[in-house]
């Protein structure tokens, strides 16, 4: 295959990648805004008005657990008193469970909205995105809020003018490097201007005194402090401190303001956070969030219930003679629109705590059961609408549509949900409460029901339009290994395109009547695209490939298995970090221990004993421990480490008289590594003293971390072989290994550059056992003028993607989109920028990469083959795993499952993308090195 084809593949199988990581999003986790439902609310409520104040990643057990810190005497053992004292003498309390993405925007749209937003809408932006929901702001007589910009300015978009008032501090107040606690302070403060004001205001003090205000206290000094010190660190433990104070701060505002007791009150959180200081997975410790409620309108604390409320999470509380009223993060919603008496916002699918009448909840109205009773009346009202209306929506669009029975079934002519809304009314009327909440929880559990069987219907189909196309693209990469033949018969050609055609136009009509996204329109044409191209061309090739070679179709079925038990051991692997280590030992050791001819281990047992070596060091990384301490000593090792590399390559280099251009590069880039060592070592000492950031050794990280990345493209350097030059390019990022490290990363980058040079020698030494010369040059080889493909490709191209796997889970990493540490990026970027920080992180994961890629390159030269020919092998494969991840992906179960699947899913999408770019990048930066091996052509 010639360039222009090959370019045509790497092409075409990275958008079709990119677009289909769109698809689990289509499949499990699809929006749930919908429009068109009518308001439904109490109209009188408990209270005359609502504080909310939420702390940004707070913890659960952090904040209830007495002696939850150990830092000697200057650890309370209670950390927050005020709130604690309300959970034990006068309001209720519970855990309230966050749904992924565990991040600020979707958990703020959960507690105010009522609703969980799909996984995706993160993508869609942080700060000042207006909103397309509906909020109990919004439905507010008037909301006071006071916080970060990058959550209050959405809900006062998306809500009717001048309905919610915020007051936000600049962007640049948000400086990890500080203290977060001003933060907290400054909403404090503003809060006691605006009661102040109000004094010779007198709109404000009118607006202030309505009934149905809602304020919002949005505290984001602990998400902070989090990122930059961790939950379990003293500056966690004093920020909930000011956080407990600022709720009994507010408290007696609100108190001397109004004089009355007609305010409620919740505390709760968006999110937690782990222990290395991050959020957005399925984590446990992000996904559990304190909740306390009091105030009007809101019971005591009760006794424990039996069985008991509590389990081995919350046992460290000592609070386990009381009762723990768990709740889902959305039920907060119909919680605060009940206290306050607003409508509830139309797109809530939240469950009101009371409406169970078996379990006690957070409410305690006037009315007693009678209010309960309506109110849980109002709840089913609010998600029969939201079904009717997705339900209408469904109906008028899918064909053969097929009702939700529990809910549609007709007797009469009536279908179930209007008999069952008739049958609570009547329980009313005949002041039957608790009949009545029961057949309120029931209708209320089938509508969640029928919302999710609405949204979920059409998973089938994607699921299998899916798995067709990923067949496909293995079916269409696998084109490019086989000798096509020159033609088929007109009549064939035209058959497959008609049949191309007419199921394309068939599944787009479909779409169009069922009024589908455009995504499935794009979904479809590329299995039809792939198979009719591998039907064309494929099915004539694979017979001729399989006839004219000695092997067999049974040989070929023990191949496929191989392969895919291969692949699946790479899916286990990203639970179970060891078996990279294990794929070391068998890549290392067995297989030439095992596999090998004696004579070519005897003739060359040097080179395989630095393979065996470096396997097993490199193996070690895998089984460290995931969750890190800063550790400057570690850091300083890696760049010790990475210099001694450059420094024996200058050595070498003087020693075989190479160009001093060469030689002066080298010095040049271990000047900038030790220059970067030095600058980082002063930015950790300093960071650690909690003295911020110097702001010369902000400029001079910036500068060099910049200038030793790009000195390798710009510099003129005459390198003699492509070892030096990959050298050059290991050099060039040993800065980013510095500055951007928490502890072992730069050895393990240094102990995985080795041992991908010496993978290009042991490659080159099997395939060529009489002619490889082991010093890492080419010039004297002639390449092949034709690629034949060989069963021993595979092997290659399974241990390349073991290689891109290992580059991403080898420096400590699990399978998380959130597992990055973010200490390192402070000491280039203090104040908070979560796309410039994400960058930082995202570069430090491709500089494995690009050295991959250089090495793949040469190794490809090294065989004698044509340029991709290895990585189209290889292209063949990748998609073994994401089937696997996609089929796995859920959105039931605990938040840890769900998260994990759905990151595992993008993780090895995005990996096995990025390896379609490794090839072309290595093929442009070695093309000076490799240039005699452009003239070999595919066949």
């Amino acid at each position: 295959m010639a360039n222009g084809p090959v370019l045509k593949l790497l092409v075409l199988g990275i958008v079709f990648h990119v677009i289909f990581i769109a698809s689990v999003f289509d499949c499990y986790f699809t929006s749930p805004v919908v429009h068109g439902m009518n308001h439904h609310g109490s109209g009188h409520g408990e209270a005359k008005r609502l504080v909310l104040i939420v702390g940004d990643g707070l913890r659960a057990d952090l904040l209830f657990t007495p002696n939850g810190f150990a830092f000697g005497e200057s650890s309370p053992t209670v950390v927050a008193p005020h709130l604690r004292s309300i959970a034990e003498k006068r309001g209720a309390f519970g855990v309230s469970h966050t749904r992924v993405p565990t991040e600020s925007r979707p958990g703020h749209v959960a507690i105010i909205g009522g609703m969980y937003e799909d996984v995706s809408a993160v993508t869609k932006g942080w700060k000042t995105n207006p909103i397309d929901f509906d909020s109990v702001f919004n439905q507010s007589s008037r909301t006071f809020s006071f916080g970060s910009p990058d959550i209050l300015p959405m809900f006062a978009k998306g809500a009717s003018p001048e309905k919610v008032l915020t007051w936000c501090y600049d962007e640049e107040a948000e400086d990890f490097t500080k203290d977060a606690t001003t933060l907290d302070t400054w909403v404090l403060d503003q809060l006691r201007s605006l009661f102040q004001n109000a004094s010779t205001d007198a709109t404000l003090n009118s607006q202030l005194r309505g009934d149905k205000v809602i304020f919002f206290l949005h505290l984001l000094g602990l998400d902070t402090t989090g990122h930059a010190y961790r939950p379990f660190s003293e500056e966690y433990m004093r920020n909930i401190q000011v956080v407990d104070n600022i709720v009994n701060e507010v408290e007696n505002l609100v108190s001397h303001f109004y004089g009355d007791q007609e305010t409620s009150y919740v505390f709760t959180a968006d999110h937690g956070m782990s222990r290395i200081g991050n959020h957005g997975d399925g984590d446990p410790d992000n996904t559990r969030t304190p909740l306390v409620a009091w105030g009007k309108g809101v019971r005591g604390p009760l006794p424990d219930s039996t069985p008991s409320s509590h389990d081995d999470y919350s046992e460290p509380w000592h609070l386990g003679h009381l009762l723990r009223r768990d709740v889902s993060q959305a039920d907060l919603a119909p919680l605060m629109a009940t206290l306050i008496g607003i409508n509830w916002p139309s797109n809530s699918v939240g469950v009101l705590p009371d409406i169970d009448p078996t379990r006690a909840g957070y409410l305690a109205p006037l009315e007693g059961d009678e209010a309960l009773a309506r109110y849980a009346l109002v709840n089913v009202k609010v998600l029969l609408e939201h079904y009717l209306v997705k339900h209408e929506l469904k109906a008028a669009h899918a064909i053969f549509y097929k009702p939700f029975d529990p809910l549609e079934h007709k007797e009469l002519g009536v279908p179930a949900r209007v008999r069952k809304v008739v049958t609570i009314e009547r329980l009313m009327e005949e002041g039957k409460w608790y009949d009545a909440r029961r057949h309120s929880m029931e209708l209320s559990e089938a509508c969640l029901q029928g919302l999710r069987y609405l949204e979920t219907y059409d998973r089938l189909l994607i699921r299998a339009i899916v798995i067709v196309a990923y067949l496909g693209w293995a079916a269409y990469a696998s084109i490019s290994l086989l000798p096509l033949e020159n033609s088929i018969s007109a009549s064939r050609s035209r058959v497959i395109d008609v049949g191309t055609v007419a199921v394309l136009l068939g599944f787009w009509a479909a779409f169009w009547i069922q009024n589908s996204p455009w995504t499935f329109y794009v979904y479809v044409a590329f299995p039809c695209y792939f198979w009719r191209e591998f039907c064309s061309c494929g099915i004539p090739a694979f017979r001729r490939c399989v006839f004219e070679s000695s092997l067999t179709y049974r040989g070929l079925f023990a191949q496929s298995i191989l392969v895919i038990s291969a692949l699946q051991t790479m899916v286990v692997a990203y639970t179970h970090r060891s078996i990279w280590s294990v794929g070391f030992v068998v890549v290392g050791v067995l297989w030439p221990l095992v596999t090998w001819p004696s004579s070519l281990l005897s003739r060359n047992r040097g080179l395989v004993g630095l393979w065996c070596g470096s396997c097993i060091v490199t193996g070690v990384f895998p089984l460290l421990a995931v969750e890190k301490e800063e550790s400057l000593p570690s850091i300083l090792a890696g760049g010790s480490v990475m210099l001694l590399m450059g420094a024996l390559h200058l050595y070498h280099c003087s020693q075989n008289n190479v160009d001093k251009s060469v030689q002066i590069s080298s010095v040049v880039q271990m000047g900038l590594v030790a220059a970067m060592m030095l600058v980082t070592s002063s930015s950790v000492n300093s960071l650690q003293a909690k003295a911020g950031l110097p702001r010369l050794n902000q400029v001079a990280a910036w500068l060099i971390l910049a200038s030793s990345s790009v000195y390798p493209f710009i510099s003129k350097a005459c390198h003699p072989s492509p070892t030096s030059k990959i050298i050059s390019f290991f050099l060039a990022f040993a800065a980013c290994f510095v500055v951007l490290s928490i502890s072992v990363e730069g050895l393990f980058y240094s102990a995985y550059v080795c041992n991908l040079l010496l993978w290009i020698e042991i490659e080159a030494l099997v395939r060529t056992p009489d002619t490889s010369n082991g010093n890492g040059s080419v010039a004297d080889q002639q390449p092949s003028v034709s690629y034949r493909f060989r069963v021993d490709d595979i092997r290659i191209a399974l241990f390349f993607l073991f290689y891109v796997q290992v580059a991403f889970f080898g420096t400590g990493n699990v399978a998380s989109i959130s597992s990055f540490y973010l200490e390192p990026v402070y000491r280039l970027v203090p104040i908070f920028n979560p796309f410039l920080m994400a960058a930082l992180l995202i570069f430090k994961i491709v500089c494995p990469y690009v050295i991959l890629s250089v090495v793949f390159a040469t190794l490809n030269a090294r065989l004698r083959l044509p340029p991709f020919s290895l990585f189209l092998v290889a292209l063949s494969l990748t998609d073994g795993m994401t089937m696997t991840f996609f089929l796995n992906v859920t959105d039931t179960g605990s938040w840890l499952e769900i998260g994990q699947s759905i990151s595992f899913f993008c993780i090895t999408s995005l990996l096995l993308v990025w390896s379609a770019g490794i090839c072309g990048a290595g093929e442009y930066l070695m093309g000076d090195m490799l240039v005699d091996h452009k003239s070999a052509k595919v066949d």
